[in-house]
């Protein structure tokens, strides 16, 4: 039974998952997206997201704690800078998983991970959204004949 069992181990010891999933998220901060099979593509998603979290507030102790798990400063600053000001809105679900097919040599599952932001084609479809008005005060409607009153007070 798998009770408990929430970590996908990947068929790697501790040093080697988290060693690669640092180097595989560095990856997907510098390129905005990475191919890799479905199974690396799940755990890095979970492993990568807190840290686009953090990101979104600059203080040294997020800066170090990401710094930790990352470990290349080239990432670190990357994502400080340009990632977190692009997601600074969205409130989660910063990467998106697209399932490609079965790789040739040994008919693993494939699939494209990628942050949401930064992919033109499917953002290109959405409008930005208004802003919804819950209330109007009239002021446009009060305003026109006041000035149309004071226009023809000043002609007389």
């Amino acid at each position: 039974m798998r009770h408990g069992k929430k970590v996908n181990h990947l068929g790697r010891q501790t040093a080697h998952r988290k060693a690669m999933l640092a180097n595989m998220a560095c990856s997907l901060i510098e390129h905005k997206r990475i191919n890799t099979t479905v199974a690396k593509a799940k755990a890095l998603k979970g492993f990568v997201e807190p840290m686009i979290t953090k990101s979104k507030e600059d203080t040294t102790h997020n800066r170090r704690i990401v710094m930790s798990r990352l470990r290349q400063k080239d990432a670190v600053t990357e994502l400080f800078r340009e990632v977190a000001t692009k997601v600074g809105d969205r409130p989660g679900g910063y990467t998106r998983i697209i399932k490609l097919g079965n790789r040739l040599g040994d008919n693993a599952d494939m699939a494209m991970i990628e942050l949401v932001d930064y992919n033109e084609i499917y953002n290109a479809d959405k409008k930005a959204k208004k802003t919804t008005r819950r209330s109007r005060r009239g002021g446009n409607k009060e305003v026109a004949p006041v000035a149309e009153t004071k226009a023809t007070n000043e002609e007389e």
